[in-house]
């Protein structure tokens, strides 16, 4: 599993949070990362997502520039 910590301090609009936690734990697809539980801790959010091998792909498009194409294809998938 991986889990994503929020700090709901430095977080403004915690309904947005909230709102995707109902988007993604309704939906199940074997392309997308599910969504599997979440947790209070303290003053932090904790979210668990199955593990993805490689990491997030926010983290992927700050360090690669990728075509028009190959972000279509990504898409697709």
């Amino acid at each position: 599993v991986a889990i994503k910590q929020v700090s709901l301090r430095k977080q403004p609009q915690k309904e947005l949070i909230v709102n995707e936690i109902l988007v993604v734990r309704g939906n199940k697809h074997p392309n997308i990362v599910n969504y599997l539980d979440s947790y209070l801790v303290e003053d932090k959010l904790w979210i668990i997502m199955e593990y993805m091998d490689g990491g997030p792909l926010s983290s992927v498009i700050k360090e690669v520039h990728m075509a028009e194409g190959e972000i279509a294809a990504i898409c697709r998938e």
